[in-house]
């Protein structure tokens, strides 16, 4: 006789009738914990110059910009720290409890270097201190993606998972558009001494009522209706990160491919771009800071339109175009940005700030539907942290030795065209996933989608 199969609990929310107020909230909780995360980054990136005098007053020039881009690497290293754990936690206990935990998180990483006293007052306990707080925030980054984009992904009706999903990234831009108005306005306000005095603090303390209303938000939503299926089934995985390399190896390495496209072109547009035009360029730093503006208002406007594209088009032909885009325009937009002119930054930056937003508001529903269930969170969080760690984090720090050591300002053009390449390759191997149901609980290509299905057929007739 066969086993009976396994008791089912009803779902406190009906997966397949999700209503608008639910949809709006879980797209508010989904993109304010990564609105906080990217101010956060955005704000350390955008004070490079100012923390490099704070933290390294002996280096100067290169070679203290080398050290800030090299504290602000470390933290990316311990991405893979923090999507192992909360990768884990939110496929075994749920996407609603990592999604408060790396808010807190970030928030603690974050007020360490609010308050970290100055090189000059404890000595070599101040970039100790930076460098712990960064490993903070790099732990906690590596839950928040992936716990995000499962829970959005989750919560959308297959045919506006693509819009829905670019709210995610729309809140990291939205982040950093905060963070250049914030840094903008401290440098209205305050001389340069001031600001290296003490003002610099200001952004980063002012992440704690950013993040507590996020972890308000957070704790008054519900889990995904597709994780409440898998505990109504008692189907929840006790070992996901094993899943993932046992049944959907591929996806893994097509995630780290797309990711690497993503965060590469993010980090030289929306975060290295304004270092580069202030000290390659010449641009003054209000100037910079205006275009760092533009880069992110441009992007916050395009990135929904690019994914109600990817719902009606498809979310191939969308990464497509922007990596023949990238892979094209790079070269002359940067040739004409460094002729140093106010209309030659604003075009140049404009155009690059577009073809990320087609990247950005269309890789999160995309990598989401390569993963099942089961394991979703933990896919895409180890993906997302590798891509992060090994190439993302550390190409401020290559661009600016490369630049320093080759006397060649059109490093970040050749830098953009190979992370294009990767993503032209990429985005060509993936299936086209546009409109799938997450209802079977697996994905295209899980080497064990067939058994699974026959299993769980069987059992729910025996």
């Amino acid at each position: 006789m066969a086993s009976p199969g396994p008791t089912l609990r009803k779902p406190t929310t009906d997966p397949d009738a999700v209503d608008s107020t639910t949809l709006r909230r879980s797209i508010v909780a989904g993109s304010v914990g990564v609105l906080v995360h990217w101010f956060d980054w955005a704000v350390y990136a955008y004070l490079a110059t100012t923390i490099s005098d704070v933290f390294f007053p002996n280096q100067e020039g290169a070679t203290g910009l080398l050290a800030v881009f090299g504290v602000f690497a470390i933290a990316f290293f311990f991405r893979p720290v923090g999507s192992l754990i909360f990768g884990h936690l939110g496929d075994t206990l749920g996407r609603k409890k990592t999604l408060s935990l790396v808010i807190i998180m970030m928030a603690v990483g974050t007020l360490m270097l609010g308050i970290t006293p100055s090189y000059e007052s404890i000595g070599i306990w101040a970039p100790v201190l930076l460098i712990i707080g960064r490993i903070i925030q790099g732990i906690a980054a590596g839950g928040e993606f992936g716990s995000a984009t499962a829970y959005l992904a989750e919560y959308s009706r297959p045919s506006r998972r693509g819009f829905n999903c670019s709210w995610i990234e729309f809140g990291s831009v939205l982040g950093f558009l905060l963070a250049s108005g914030v840094v903008a306005v401290l440098f209205g306000i305050f001389d340069d001494d001031t600001v290296t005095s003490w003002a610099w603090r200001i952004p980063f303390l002012l992440t704690l009522p950013l993040a507590a209303v996020g972890f308000i938000i957070r704790t008054k939503i519900e889990d995904t209706p597709e994780y409440q299926k898998l505990e109504a089934a008692d189907d929840l995985p006790t070992a996901p990160i094993k899943e993932v390399f046992k049944n959907n190896p591929k996806q893994f390495l097509q995630t780290i491919g797309i990711e690497i496209f993503m965060n590469c072109t993010f980090y030289v547009v929306l975060t290295y771009l304004l270092t580069y035009q202030e000290d390659t360029v010449g641009l003054s730093g209000g100037t910079a800071a205006t275009l760092s503006v533009v880069a992110s208002l441009t992007a916050a406007v395009i990135i929904p339109l690019s994914g109600l594209a990817a719902d009606r088009w498809g979310r191939k032909p969308v990464l497509l175009t922007a990596g023949v885009l990238l892979l094209v325009l790079s070269w002359p937009m940067f040739k004409y940005m460094n002729q140093g002119t106010m209309t030659a930054g604003f075009v140049s930056t404009f155009i690059l700030s577009a073809v990320l937003a087609l990247i950005l508001g269309t890789h999160t529903s995309t990598v989401s539907e390569l993963f099942p269930t089961r394991t979703r969170q933990s896919g895409l969080s180890m993906a997302y942290s590798v891509a992060g760690a090994f190439f993302a984090g550390t190409l401020p720090y290559v661009n600016t030795w490369l630049i320093d050591v080759t006397d060649n300002i059109m490093v970040p053009a050749f830098t953009l065209m190979v992370v294009a390449l990767v993503g032209l390759v990429t985005v060509s191997t993936i299936p086209e996933t546009k409109g799938l149901d997450f209802s079977d609980g697996h994905a295209p290509g899980d080497k064990e989608a067939a058994s699974i299905t026959t299993s769980t057929t069987s059992s729910a007739v025996a």
